[in-house]
C-alpha cells in the first residue's frame, strides 16, 4: 500500500505498536481510550496501525492516559518527532534515547528474515560468551553488572528462534570471514560455531556461508543488512510493508520504499546463489569449530 504521508512509515509503525501495547497493558479498549482522550476510535486505530504521524503533545496525552512511565514517554515523544521525516536514520543519543531499541520491536513482529552478515555472528545466533566479548568491547565504561544485563537481554531475544506460536523463518548468509575471526579466543569461537551448527538444524532456519572462493560476491558491495517481512492478514496482504535494516557505527538506517526493498531482495538472491549449499555450509562450520579446539 502506498504511503499517504510524506513521513517515513517505519517510525509511525513502531510508535503505533508501542502505543497499542501500552493501551493493552492499561487494559483499555479502543473505545475507552478514545473517550478518555476525547478522540474518535478511528483516530486511535490509525495511530496504532502507523497510518498517521503524531505530535509529541498527542503522544504525551496518550501516555498519561495509559500510565506510561516518564522515561518511556520521553522516548515515544522523541520517536513521534521522527514520524514526519521523509527518510529515517535512527541516530542513537539524538532525540531518541540509545536504550530505546526500535529494531527489537520490529524483530519481534516480523514473520521472516533475509539476513546477510559480513563480520560478526548475528545477535540472535550468538552464544553468551561471544555476546559478552562484543558487548564488553563496545562498552568499556560500563560496569560488570550492566554488561551481564545486556548479555541476558540478548539471550532472551533468542527465544524468537523457537517461539511456539509462529516462529519466524530465517534465510541467513554469513561471510566466511566470520568463521575465521577468533572473537573472544579459540574456545569461545569453537562454542560459537558449534552453536551455529545447532541453529542451522532448526526447521525455520536456512543458513549458508559465503565462502572466500566465491570471490567478489554481491555482499562485498552491499555490506551487511537484514530484510524483515511481516505477517499477512485474512486476505493475504501483509499487515505492514517490509523493512530493510542496516546497522551502522553511529546509527541505524531503516528503508521501506518499494524500490529499496526490491534492490536489497535482488542483492540477497545473488548473495544466496553465490554461497555454499546448506549441507556444505554446516560442514564448514563444524570443521572450523573442531579446528578451534585443536
Amino acid at each position: 500500500m502506498a504511503d499517504k504521508e510524506s513521513g517515513s512509515t517505519v517510525p509511525r509503525r513502531q510508535l503505533g505498536r508501542y502505543l497499542k501495547d501500552a493501551r493493552g497493558h492499561a487494559r483499555l479498549t479502543v473505545k475507552a481510550a478514545a473517550e478518555a482522550l476525547e478522540w474518535s476510535e478511528a483516530k486511535i486505530w490509525r495511530i496504532e496501525t502507523g497510518q498517521t504521524s503524531l505530535r509529541s503533545l498527542d503522544v504525551e496525552a496518550m501516555c498519561r492516559v495509559y500510565g506510561v512511565d516518564a522515561e518511556m514517554t520521553e522516548a515515544l515523544k522523541g520517536l513521534a518527532k521522527e514520524t514526519k521525516t521523509k527518510g529515517w536514520w535512527h541516530a542513537y543519543g539524538d532525540v531518541i534515547p540509545g536504550g530505546f531499541d526500535v529494531y527489537i520491536g520490529l524483530e519481534g513482529a516480523a514473520s521472516s528474515f533475509q539476513w546477510y552478515e559480513s563480520d560478526l555472528v548475528p545477535g540472535l545466533f550468538q552464544t553468551a560468551d561471544y555476546a559478552r566479548t562484543l558487548i564488553e568491547a563496545d562498552n568499556q565504561d560500563v560496569d560488570a553488572e550492566e554488561i551481564e544485563r545486556r548479555v541476558n537481554l540478548r539471550m532472551e531475544r533468542q527465544t524468537l528462534l523457537t517461539r511456539v506460536t509462529a516462529a519466524p523463518d530465517f534465510r541467513v548468509v554469513l561471510d566466511e570471514a566470520i568463521l575465521r575471526r577468533p572473537i573472544g579466543g579459540h574456545e569461545v569461537m569453537a562454542g560459537q560455531l558449534a552453536r551455529l551448527v545447532q541453529v542451522a538444524e532448526l526447521p525455520n532456519v536456512s543458513l549458508r556461508v559465503a565462502h572466500f572462493a566465491a570471490g567478489l560476491h554481491h555482499g562485498v558491495m552491499s555490506g551487511p543488512f537484514v530484510t524483515l517481512r511481516f505477517p499477512t492478514n485474512g486476505d493475504g496482504k501483509e499487515t505492514e510493508p517490509p523493512t530493510v535494516y542496516v546497522d551502522g557505527f553511529t546509527g541505524a538506517l531503516y528503508l521501506d520504499k518499494p524500490h529499496e526493498i526490491d534492490r536489497y531482495d535482488g542483492a540477497f538472491r545473488r548473495i544466496w546463489d553465490a554461497s555454499l549449499p546448506e549441507t556444505d555450509s554446516k560442514h564448514m562450520l563444524a570443521t572450523a569449530a573442531r579446528e578451534y579446539k585443536t
